[in-house]
């Protein structure tokens, strides 16, 4: 069990008491603890045949805390009768701390929330079932019971007994791959719920729960969930100030912490999904942005070629009149015995004729400087567009042979595909080996340092077994290659998993070697930094 940093213990133990002064609370941000990376056992009771018991060790926060539980596997979930004892009130973590929380871990580090511990005294029980079939348990402390995500401060642990009995695996869950609750980001303003014991638990988390959805904002984008969780507290709040059943007043207020948790999980959504057509609109707008400086250039250069043949037009007009004028200029000559005047008026036609010619000739010589400026212009736009498409396919190559390096990788409509033979898992099932962590990590790096691209993980499997069990393990397969990447720093928005069973294969099932080629796990890069936009359709 790895511990938390002394760093942890003296930040969670300093938080100022409920009597502290209110203005340094109204400052102060929500939550205040920090957490550095840690492990837990998990234990697997897939194959456990009867009942066992496992205990529970207080973590620094709450050395003194401890418990023990009853493990019994039944048929689609796993029962837990929990105990625990010398735990001590939520609040001494910060005002905003009202209650604790049972959760079941995932090895691969998914979160359920398993029931709220209710202290009587310093002891509580907890009969609950899990539906995970591997798992550790931790309790935290948390601002209401309906959270989605474990708060970051952990009190309690499992721990493995001598005398635990059955089929038990051993396994690390990390807890530093698990999703901070995202209520932990709201800053000051946060008015923390005094607890008094005249006033129901329940009553103080629906506050709670109430602030923190105000706080993410879901005035604008869940007004509706909120304002039902705000009528709903105050229709407990009005029945604990008439004195009313404490039956109803705990009904309304524990339905409006689980309306305004929702309340807050649909603005995280609404914020998400917002975030994402921005970015959307953004690239639309630089692409409109380049077709219109592409059809700018278009018609400056059209209108280039129609000032040339105008030039032209004039050019010949100006070489008619002139030719008129030595015509005349000719004639004035053969007739030198006509009068002065003839020759004087033949002579300004001339100079008026040699006027237009060099009006002519500048206008031309203007037009072709303007033509050959918009050929300029056309021309670098199309170098530049080459250049574009150069880098993005001396990209897309280089990458390959980085891919190649470490695992076999080949170019396809859809994207880089990496193939992970079967032989990076053991058989029939989805932990990956050593090896295959090691190339993974290497995949990992070469990812990271080409940011926009994203990852499609497909798994899939040979034809013996059952349908079901095929589609299962080659879901499982794929979610443990995308959870290790994630685990390596890959954002977890870039990378996806699905798993297709024995639906693609790429050889016949008929023989060994056939059958081992079909059992495979496929990394598909894509993203339009390497010009492969992605796709989720996978050619049969």
């Amino acid at each position: 069990m790895a511990g938390l940093a002394g760093l942890l213990a003296a930040s969670a133990l300093g938080q100022a008491p409920p009597q502290a002064d209110a203005k340094k609370q109204e400052s102060s941000p929500l939550y205040r603890i920090t957490v550095v990376a840690r492990t837990t056992k998990a234990i697997n009771y897939r194959h456990l045949s009867g009942p066992t018991k496992i205990d529970f060790k207080g973590t620094v926060l709450l050395p003194l805390a401890r418990g023990q539980a009853k493990v019994e596997s039944k048929r689609g979930a796993v029962r837990i009768q929990a105990q625990f004892e010398k735990l001590e009130p939520a609040s001494r973590f910060g005002p905003e701390f009202l209650t604790y929380v049972l959760w079941a871990i995932s090895p691969e580090g998914r979160a359920n929330n398993l029931g709220e511990v209710q202290l009587q005294g310093q002891k509580s029980k907890l009969d609950v079932t899990a539906q995970f079939q591997a798992f550790a348990l931790i309790v935290t402390a948390e601002p209401y019971f309906a959270v989605i995500q474990p708060s970051e401060v952990v009190v309690l642990e499992n721990m493995v007994r001598p005398d635990t009995i059955g089929s038990v695996q051993e396994m690390d869950a990390k807890l530093d791959l698990l999703q901070r609750g995202q209520y932990s980001v709201v800053q000051g303003g946060f008015e923390a719920a005094v607890q008094d014991p005249r006033i129901p638990l329940s009553l103080l988390e629906a506050r709670n729960a109430v602030q923190i959805a105000k706080a993410a904002g879901a005035e604008n984008y869940a007004p509706d969930s909120l304002k039902k969780a705000a009528q709903l507290l105050q229709d407990a709040e009005n029945g604990q100030a008439h004195k009313r059943d404490k039956k109803s007043i705990e009904m309304s207020a524990r339905e409006a912490v689980q309306t305004a948790e929702d309340a807050r999980a649909i603005t995280v959504k609404r914020l998400d999904e917002e975030r994402v057509e921005k970015e959307r609109r953004a690239a639309a707008e630089r692409e409109a942005q380049a077709k219109a400086q592409a059809e700018a250039a278009e018609r400056a250069k059209l209108e280039a070629q129609l000032a040339s043949e105008r030039a032209a037009r004039e050019k010949a007009e100006a070489e008619t009149a002139r030719a008129a004028a030595l015509a005349q200029q000719q004639a004035a000559q053969e007739q030198a015995d006509k009068a002065r005047l003839d020759s004087e008026r033949a002579a300004r036609e001339k100079a008026e004729a040699d006027k237009a010619r060099d009006a002519a000739q500048a206008q031309q010589l203007a037009a072709q400087a303007e033509a050959d400026r918009a050929r300029s212009q056309a021309e670098a736009a199309e170098r530049a567009r080459q250049q574009a498409e150069a880098e993005k396919a001396e990209l897309r190559k280089r990458l390959l042979d980085q891919l190649n390096s470490i695992l076999q990788t080949r170019d396809t409509a859809r994207g880089l595909i990496v193939n992970m033979s079967d032989v990076l898992f053991d058989f029939g099932k989805y932990t990956l080996k050593p090896g295959a962590r090691e190339k993974l990590a290497k995949i990992s790096g070469i990812v990271l340092a080409h940011p926009g691209l994203k990852l499609q993980v497909e798994g899939h499997t040979d034809s013996v077994g059952s349908d079901q069990f095929n589609q299962v393990l080659s879901e499982q397969r794929a979610a443990s290659v995308r959870d290790f990447l994630v685990e390596q720093g890959v954002a977890a928005g870039s990378v996806s998993a699905r798993g297709f069973g024995k639906t693609q294969p790429v050889a016949s099932n008929d023989t060994p070697e056939g059958r081992q080629r079909n059992r495979r796990v496929e990394l598909v890069v894509t993203g339009e930094a390497i010009g492969a936009a992605g796709s989720d359709t996978v050619p049969q």
